[in-house]
């Protein structure tokens, strides 16, 4: 029997986790990871302005582990040795014969640690939390959010909904350093986006970033300072220590690249959001549908890899 070991418990790592339950004569697959619940992370937005309870937005991933036969170990890695075919948390040194990096990714304060600490940020239902407790207080008077990515908008957009009413009157300012928001999206779109922002009483500040903060204060690179703000970042996310550490070829985020089967070498997978995949003459962009495909690929490949079989190229 062969061992199976997944980091990560995002779309990808469950995927394969689920494909793989279906051959446990052949494979033993122990899943790694520091959370304990599966989060359910495209609804991490909505459920700010929505007040969604985050119970629903959860799943304890020892439950999953009765329910597809794999056995869970909530750790955080901190090493993998590709060449010896080892994983390392901080307690135990694991022996794989096939491994799948699916550990997702998380916020990127880009070693600002002033900024991380002052910051609110959105990896889980338990920042949701947080950020619903800081509205609820009312202590803040504006709320900057600090990217203008997909993902800030939404931040955006669904905190003006939460805040329709009792605080109408607290500005909501989008903080983007480029001189657009929505970077790769046609210009129609991003004009459409815009006069929406507008109309919500959303502001934009394009060309612009965080100078400093201080007691409270948020100075950025235009001269405007913020007094008392709710400060929520989202420009940005990497992976995890561990993939930094690792000497092989990645983009600018850590996403390590991957071939056209999703492998990093014969007996090491990627897949979701740590996989940098070429696509038609580019590469895959972060997203729950990708990452579930890129999931039950990688299974697939690892048990025909066991049968001695072809690969399935994803590309197919």
């Amino acid at each position: 029997m062969k061992k199976v070991i997944i980091i990560g418990c995002g779309f990808a790592g469950l995927s394969t986790a689920r494909v793989l339950s279906r051959q446990r004569r052949q494979v033993e697959v122990t899943l790694i990871d520091k959370k304990l619940n599966f989060n359910f992370l495209p609804l991490l937005p909505d459920a700010i302005g929505r007040k969604i309870n985050t119970n629903f937005m959860v799943y304890p991933i020892s439950d999953l582990s009765k329910r597809y036969g794999f056995r869970f170990i909530n750790q955080d890695v901190y090493s993998v040795d590709l060449k010896q075919n080892k994983v390392f948390t901080l307690r135990q040194e694991l022996i794989y014969d096939y491994l799948l990096i699916a550990s997702g990714s998380e916020t990127n304060f880009y070693g600002d640690n002033n900024t991380m600490k002052n910051a609110y940020k959105l990896d889980g239902a338990e920042d949701v939390k947080k950020i619903y407790l800081g509205i609820e207080e009312g202590n803040f008077s504006c709320y900057l959010i600090i990217g203008g990515g997909y993902t800030g908008i939404e931040i955006a957009t669904n905190l003006r909904k939460r805040m329709s009413g009792k605080f109408d009157h607290k500005k909501i300012v989008i903080i983007e350093r480029a001189a657009s928001i929505l970077g790769p999206l046609p210009e129609w779109m991003k004009t459409y986006v815009g006069k929406n922002l507008e109309k919500m009483d959303v502001g934009i500040l394009l060309n612009t970033s965080i100078e400093k903060i201080e007691e409270g204060n948020i100075y950025l690179t235009n001269g405007v300072v913020f007094k008392n703000a709710m400060l929520i970042w989202s420009a940005g996310v990497k992976t995890g220590k561990f993939i930094e550490d690792l000497k092989v070829e990645k983009n600018p985020q850590g996403r390590i690249k991957a071939d056209e089967y999703l492998r990093l070498t014969e007996d090491c997978f990627v897949a979701g959001d740590a996989a940098y995949f070429p696509y038609k003459k580019s590469f895959l962009r972060m997203a729950v549908q990708f990452s579930i495909m890129e999931g039950k690929c990688a299974a697939r490949n690892i048990i025909d890899s066991i049968g001695g079989k072809n690969f399935i190229n994803i590309h197919q």
